[in-house]
């Protein structure tokens, strides 16, 4: 009776937090769509800052790790993750309101805001496995993760739908959708079921951040997760701005939502078998194949600049990403206790989106003055990082094992 109560509970958890995940990822794939080109519009021909709303949406989420991590410790997980929606939601009225006044630092305030709600909404993958049996916890990760994919179709989707909704302000109609869809997650997450911790659980508060941070394994789920965070969030945040400005192609705007689009197919559609490789081969094989793809990525990039070679290079970034990051997240559970859960969790991911937003806006530096080429250039010796940290640690678990081994003997 009770591992059928525990199985209900999972598959709960597992359906709510999937469909904050599609909601969440939707909005965030509209903004991703959107921001550069109203930034665009906004700031003319010096396009310095055209990806400072991208960075101000990463910048948000980075401020929004520790807060939630606090409050799902406090309030629960349930309560912290409304309440960051509804910061999202007033973001994107904010941001709304700011496109209708061209207002370009009124823009980047709204996207921070709903930056700030992305900080709660990182925690659903893991969320998820907080309370998962052990064996299903990669697919439960995997799943959620997986459940990105929705995004791909409806964030750019929505955003050419509403973007005359106003007639004389085009776009600003998406953003009130993107309030919708925060509005929508503020009710929706209050149906998952998470315990909370303890009061002897939160009393302990587990091992010092300062002592768990220098453990391999937190610190090569950090790198895999940041570092292919940061490839992908160079080369993808540049892609519109890059095929909008290229004078030899023109490229429509459903050429790059296109590419979008099926970039965040890449990203999230392998969720749906992430978590079987895994447990089949190894979450260390996963990470560093992940970092293979993201070089082939690369390669593609510096091999043309057609729709093709666009098109196939966000979808090989995707899914280098996706084994990635899953990869990184799962490292990051295999570190911590239930009383160190969130400090942990939010600690990671802090680091996680801030190193994100000043990648993003390095990407428009670089950009800006050396153009598409250099980008990727500087994405080799980030690549080779989280290959190198990945056998590192395969290096010393089987050091481990065959210690463990003859100690048995």
């Amino acid at each position: 009776m009770n591992d059928t109560h525990n199985s209900t509970h999972n598959t709960k958890n597992v359906v709510v937090l999937a469909i904050c995940q599609g909601l969440f990822n939707s909005g965030r794939t509209l903004t991703f769509f959107t921001a550069s080109l109203v930034a665009i519009s906004m700031l003319g021909d010096n396009l310095t800052l055209v990806t400072a709303p991208i960075t101000a949406m990463l910048v948000g989420t980075s401020a929004g790790t520790l807060p939630t991590a606090y409050l799902s410790r406090v309030w629960g997980r349930k309560w912290s993750f409304s309440f960051g929606a509804l910061v999202g939601t007033i973001g994107s009225l904010v941001a709304a309101y700011a496109v209708g006044l061209d207002d370009f630092v009124l823009f980047n305030i709204g996207i921070f805001l709903f930056g700030f709600y992305g900080g709660a909404a990182q925690q659903y993958r893991f969320a998820v496995a907080d309370v998962a049996p052990t064996h299903i916890r990669a697919k439960n990760v995997s799943i959620v993760i997986a459940m990105s994919v929705v995004g791909a179709f409806v964030g750019p989707e929505t955003a050419l739908l509403s973007k005359n909704w106003s007639s004389s302000v085009p776009f600003q109609g998406t953003f009130w959708v993107l309030a919708i869809f925060c509005a929508l997650s503020s009710v929706i997450v209050l149906y998952v079921n998470i315990p909370n911790l303890t009061d002897e659980e939160v009393a302990e508060g587990g091992r010092p951040m300062s002592e768990i941070i220098k453990v391999p394994t937190f610190m090569v789920a950090l790198i895999a997760a940041l570092f292919g965070y940061v490839v992908m969030n160079f080369l993808m945040v540049v892609t519109p701005v890059t095929m909008e400005s290229i004078k030899t192609v023109i490229f429509s705007h459903d050429n790059i939502k296109l590419v979008i689009q099926w970039h965040v197919v890449g990203m999230f559609l392998p969720g749906l078998f992430t978590g079987h490789l895994i447990t089949k081969f190894g979450v260390v094989r996963i990470i560093a194949t992940g970092a293979a793809i993201l070089l082939s990525a690369v390669i593609v990039t510096l091999s043309g600049q057609t729709f093709v070679h666009f098109l196939a290079a966000l979808v090989l970034l995707g899914i280098g990403w996706n084994f990635t990051f899953t990869g990184g997240t799962l490292l990051v559970t295999e570190v911590h206790t239930p009383a160190e859960r969130a400090k942990v969790q939010g600690t990671n991911d802090f680091i996680l989106f801030t190193g994100l937003a000043f990648s993003s806006l390095a990407a428009g530096t670089i950009y800006h003055f050396f153009g598409w080429l250099w980008i990727s250039y500087s994405m080799l010796p980030v690549i080779l990082t989280i290959l190198l940290s990945a056998l590192w640690l395969r290096s010393i678990r089987r050091k481990e094992q065959a210690s463990e081994t003859a100690a048995a003997e």
